[in-house]
């Protein structure tokens, strides 16, 4: 069986998340010390600290990073020494745990530079009313061309009419108006800052000098990354992980790259399922479930045990 994992990005983060993860885990344990809290899931059911930047990145790269270890040391379709992965890519901040499955970090020093990340986003954001919209309905070209009418940024590319834009608040607002009088769907999403557009360079810039001093490896495995950039070494792998706090994350080539791998099963690792949601959408042929679908990992074997080929 051929499988495609993906990463969530942040916003469906909540307290109950992935309910079969070990609590003891030392990627958690690092994580609720990095945090300062003793206990993650009491900490999430603060909505205001679970929607921190600062919060959200790392729990999600913490969690995302333990539920791919007990995945793998539970479910035979998923242990690495059957090469059953033929890609693997990461939404936004989903990427850093991409990363770490595709070879290139150590998944401590992952949740660590989930921090680092967080940390410098803040910084590039603090003094600036941000956040970030999201639109579909109308072509990615008019939803572009009203960004920069606007003045607002496209942050991501989901697909053939839908993006999500990001800027100042009072610009979104501008644009949310207008594109609801035009058609479009609007949902506005409960991000402070305006990530993966130009407003974030310094981020990006700080951001990619901690991953040169980092313990970067060449990936190997396929990963198609958020900028578009071609990993092959090291260096172009932190190139990839910092532009993509400052670029249009590409998420519709990502999913174009892997369909091309022809998986026969597609795993978000992560809360929620919009990523899911998403592939299922665009590529229906090939299925995909959110693991945190499932309540038990003997549910996830049967789901897999249907598509093994």
């Amino acid at each position: 069986m051929k499988i495609a994992l993906l990463f969530s990005g942040q916003g469906m983060q909540y307290a109950d998340m992935l309910p079969w993860i070990n609590p003891t885990n030392p990627l958690l344990l690092q994580m609720q010390e990095q945090l300062h809290v003793p206990d993650w899931r009491a900490a999430m059911l603060d909505a205001s600290w679970a929607s921190t930047n600062a919060h959200a990145q790392v729990v999600l790269t913490a969690c995302a990073l333990t539920a791919w270890q007990e995945l793998q040391g539970q479910l035979p379709a998923l242990q690495a020494s059957n090469g059953s992965l033929v890609a693997v890519a990461g939404y936004s901040i989903g990427e850093l745990a991409a990363a770490c499955v595709a070879g290139v970090l150590s998944a401590s020093d992952t949740v660590t530079l989930a921090g680092q990340r967080a940390a410098l986003m803040d910084q590039a954001g603090a003094g600036q009313d941000s956040s970030m919209l999201a639109i579909s309905g109308v072509s990615i070209r008019t939803i572009e061309q009203w960004c920069q009418a606007q003045g607002a940024a496209l942050a991501i590319r989901n697909g053939p009419d839908s993006a999500v834009c990001a800027g100042p608040r009072d610009k979104l607002a501008a644009l949310e108006n207008f594109a609801q009088e035009q058609g479009a769907r609007c949902t506005p999403l409960a991000v402070n800052i305006a990530s993966h557009t130009h407003w974030m360079s310094s981020a990006a810039q700080a951001f990619q000098a901690q991953l040169t001093q980092s313990a970067l490896a060449t990936p190997t495995l396929p990963w198609p990354t958020n900028a578009g950039v071609w990993v092959h070494s090291a260096a172009t792998a932190a190139q990839a992980l910092s532009a993509q706090i400052m670029q249009t994350v590409q998420w519709d080539s990502c999913m174009e790259q892997i369909e091309e791998r022809q998986p026969n099963v597609v795993l978000e690792i992560g809360p929620g399922r919009s990523l899911a949601s998403m592939w299922n959408q665009r590529y229906p042929d090939i299925p995909a479930r959110c693991v945190d679908e499932f309540q038990t990992l003997e549910g996830l074997q049967r789901w897999l045990s249907r598509w093994a080929g």
